[in-house]
């Protein structure tokens, strides 16, 4: 199956090999962080890696660092030749596979923005957000996939928004005063809208295909920085560094 994440790899094996990247002897290290290093004390408790869920893996590459939201997390060290190896068939390999791909398209200056904001800086994002989408796409209805919390509540006072969540502990439950839906209107939910608000992390957990159609589509977050820079897609990521 010719997934996106496929896509992607096959169009960065040829940079690197471009840049003799693939047969130098480098480790590539991606280990989980803890909350406090991945976000700080961002405002309010409700942000996915806060309840423990998901962790913020990290690579590191010359000096560079890119990040990657999974809930299957742990260490891996090996050669680039190694990474684009693995199979991608859960969201540990995955996980190595974008962190590392995000560490890399910054070294290489092919990307920026790959490191997740701290403290105040969720906020200050979601702040951010609401003109940024009414001058880029106006007056539009929205549907928001993926838990940002900050974000939800923005938006919610100055557009119509749907919000699609994976984790079953959110779905039925009011967050920011936005009603978090699941799979069983996931489809209307994604019809509904003239803009879809999706979290990078569905790039990294496989999920990513279904949300790239004829629709406009926002992404946001740090996990989606160097897949966004190759496949030319946009990316809302301001507080980030």
């Amino acid at each position: 199956m010719n997934t996106i994440m496929n896509r992607v790899r096959d169009k960065v094996i040829p940079v690197w090999e471009e840049h003799g990247l693939m047969n130098e002897t480098i480790t590539v290290m991606a280990g989980p962080l803890t909350v406090e290093q991945a976000i700080g004390t961002p405002d309010g408790e409700d942000f996915p890696i806060q309840k423990g869920k998901e962790k913020l893996m990290e690579a590191c590459f010359r000096d560079e660092r890119g990040q990657a939201f999974t809930d299957h997390y742990g260490n891996y060290s090996g050669t680039l030749a190694q990474v684009v190896s693995l199979p991608l068939d859960n969201n540990f390999h995955r996980a190595v596979f974008v962190a590392t791909l995000n560490a890399v398209s910054r070294s290489l200056g092919k990307a920026e923005n790959t490191v997740h904001c701290k403290d105040c800086g969720p906020k200050d994002c979601a702040q951010k957000l609401p003109a940024y989408i009414r001058e880029k796409y106006g007056n539009c209805r929205i549907t928001q996939v993926g838990l940002q919390p900050a974000m939800a509540e923005a938006l919610n006072v100055e557009f119509e928004l749907r919000l699609l969540d994976l984790d079953p502990d959110n779905i039925g439950q009011v967050k920011r005063g936005v009603l978090v839906e699941g799979q069983e209107t996931a489809a209307e939910a994604l019809e509904w809208a003239d803009l879809l608000l999706v979290t990078g992390t569905t790039f990294a957990n496989g999920t990513i295909d279904p949300f790239l159609s004829e629709k406009p589509v926002l992404f946001y977050g740090t996990t989606i920085a160097g897949a966004s820079s190759v496949m030319g897609w946009e990316r809302f990521c301001p507080q980030s560094t």
